[in-house]
């Protein structure tokens, strides 16, 4: 038997993410975000939701550019900590021993340590209530060679241990079920 709820965002788990954004060292910031997701694929296109009154909110507006920067077990404690203190009284790189790497496409810094980097380009900002949509192009994508398959070329980030969201708790991800399209493949 299902109960009834009250109205509220349970599609979990979501990924963590450590948003970078800032043009110049003395700007930049991380911000931890689960509000965001792909709009599109063709062009590639997602988004991340903010609170008005975040830090990092005014310098994504300002510079209309940020990278999404996938988070992994190993940097857990960075995500969390960079999500729970503000920009404004830290230096979120220096305090949790990240290190700003040059984008390719946009000024804001990726974060070396992360395994996946997608660098975004605001197209439109879209009020909706206690947060703001940024949608978003994304320009350029860095992976760490690590995680490129050497058959196919292609990322292979299964092994990256990447971190989820699931209402106020972090989780790694568990183990792999299967390839899409794995259900209809002929044997």
């Amino acid at each position: 038997m299902k109960q009834n709820q009250k109205p509220e965002t349970l599609i979990y788990p979501l990924p963590a993410a450590m948003i970078s954004c800032g043009n110049h060292p003395d700007e930049y910031n991380i911000l931890t975000v689960s509000w965001l997701g792909t709009i599109c694929s063709n062009p590639p296109m997602c988004y991340i939701s903010v609170r008005p009154e975040r830090h990092s909110y005014e310098i994504i507006k300002r510079n209309m550019e940020f990278v999404i920067n996938l988070t992994t077990e190993e940097l857990a404690h960075a995500t969390d900590w960079c999500g729970v203190r503000s920009g404004k009284d830290y230096n979120k790189f220096q305090e949790m021993g990240l290190t700003p790497a040059k984008a390719t496409m946009v000024s804001a810094p990726i974060i070396n340590e992360s395994p996946l980097c997608i660098e975004c380009r605001v197209k439109k900002i879209i009020p909706l209530g206690s947060h703001d949509m940024f949608i978003s192009d994304v320009v350029n994508v860095q992976a760490d060679e690590k995680y490129f398959d050497a058959e196919t070329g292609k990322i292979d980030i299964q092994n990256a241990k990447l971190l989820a969201y699931f209402h106020g708790n972090y989780y790694g991800l568990g183990e792999h079920i299967g390839k899409f399209g794995w259900s209809v493949k002929k044997k």
